[in-house]
């Protein structure tokens, strides 16, 4: 099957779709015992109402799956662990999920599949179905994303496709970083912020230098989603309580939220990175160039130490470093190969949380280098934890490289 075959088959009143990328977690390429993915509570009782029942230890629902493109099918189970409410209260669960996969003929369990973005279509009519779709390749995933927004590590939404809307709380979820309508400028409530903007004023919520690189990147990303959710929320909810006087304008309001997603992710772990370089002591324009040109229309992230040293022939190419900065690595990772033809080795700062051995044994025999902040490397194969590189230690080795 097509996907937009495939999602046409989903996109009638009846269904709801569950999007996330596959984490080491979820394939089990960490080698945990995980018992299948999360649902969200909201969904799996939206399916299953006999869930609401809290005299029930447990409950579960069988669900039709199949998965396409490949076409495996099984019957899965839909449960609600809720041991917390009979004889764990302090520490039982309270989760629902999707398990009973069908072993590892499952794609869903195909560590190869780790990262790629996937969309979990649920049919509300009885019996519960669900159909999902793994995306293959980028030119998927951009297919997808150009309906519901982008879709990051970690990231989880649930989506409408018969009203091309998203599902979820009248109010976003409030952080440390969440702002009221108060204390958001005036300015960004008559022009919506750009992602720098953003981020700057994430990092004045969470300075944090007392803390590591790695810690730094990863804390301020989540306060920039809190600012960018309130922000959105702000400016976006009034337009659509106040009704449309035709589908072009709502098309037209849609079109900008997305917009504006796509705009913050495709920058945003690009400005995290040059934010923490400054504060490091490294120079821009001595010690890095941030986008700089080289090689005719080759232009990666960052460039160390300068162009100049990279265009003097005489100058050592170990001592010349690339960085790429890219959410999510799988299939993207290859997009580095030719950035700079001085620099055998290229590094990639990525948030993808795991990627196959069979992947990263490829990435590392094509040059590349994966930096991960130290709290995902547990979501990685323990096999190759010691191979990958902190931010903490792709800075001191530029460092090393420059003196």
């Amino acid at each position: 099957m097509e996907l937009d075959d495939w999602v046409d088959e989903v996109s009638g009143a009846t269904f709801v779709w569950y999007v996330k990328r596959l984490s080491g977690n979820d394939t089990q390429l960490t080698g945990g015992h995980q018992a299948g993915p999360y649902i969200p509570k909201a969904l799996a009782f939206d399916l299953c109402p006999q869930f609401s029942d809290l005299s029930l230890k447990n409950p579960r629902s069988p669900v039709r799956l199949t998965v396409s493109p490949d076409g495996f099918a099984t019957t899965a189970n839909l449960i609600y662990y809720n041991n917390k409410f009979h004889e764990n209260p302090s520490s039982g669960r309270d989760e629902t999920r999707l398990t009973r996969l069908g072993g590892r003929d499952n794609p869903l369990l195909d560590t190869e599949n780790t990262g790629a973005l996937t969309v979990f279509a649920f049919s509300r009519t009885p019996p519960v179905q669900c159909q999902v779709w793994i995306c293959r390749n980028p030119e998927q995933e951009a297919y997808l994303e150009d309906e519901f927004g982008p879709v990051e590590p970690s990231e989880t939404i649930l989506w409408s496709p018969s009203t091309n809307a998203l599902i979820g709380e009248r109010e976003p979820p409030r952080g440390s970083c969440s702002l009221s309508a108060e204390q958001i400028p005036g300015e960004w409530l008559v022009k919506f912020p750009s992602g720098l903007e953003v981020i700057q004023k994430a990092i004045s919520l969470r300075p944090d230098f007392n803390r590591s690189v790695d810690d730094r990147l990863m804390r301020r990303r989540d306060c920039e989603y809190e600012v960018f959710k309130s922000v959105e929320h702000a400016f976006f909810f009034p337009k659509v309580t106040s009704g449309f006087e035709s589908l072009e304008d709502f098309l037209a309001v849609a079109q900008s939220i997305l917009q504006s997603r796509k705009s913050r992710a495709g920058k945003s772990l690009e400005y995290h990175a040059k934010s923490i370089f400054d504060e490091e002591g490294l120079v821009e324009g001595a010690d890095y160039e941030y986008n700089p040109k080289i090689e005719g229309n080759k232009q990666p992230d960052f460039l160390f130490p300068t162009v100049a040293n990279y265009n003097d022939g005489s100058f050592p190419s170990e001592r010349l470093a690339v960085l790429a900065a890219k959410t999510t690595c799988k299939d993207r990772w290859r997009q580095v190969l030719n950035e700079a033809d001085r620099v055998p080795i290229k590094h990639l700062l990525t948030l993808q949380e795991g990627v196959s051995l069979t992947q990263y044994r490829e990435m590392q025999e094509s040059g590349v280098r994966l930096v991960v902040p130290k709290g995902l490397h547990e979501k990685f194969p323990r096999e190759i934890r010691a191979e990958l590189l902190t931010l903490t230690d792709f800075i001191r080795q530029v460092r090393r490289e420059a003196a």
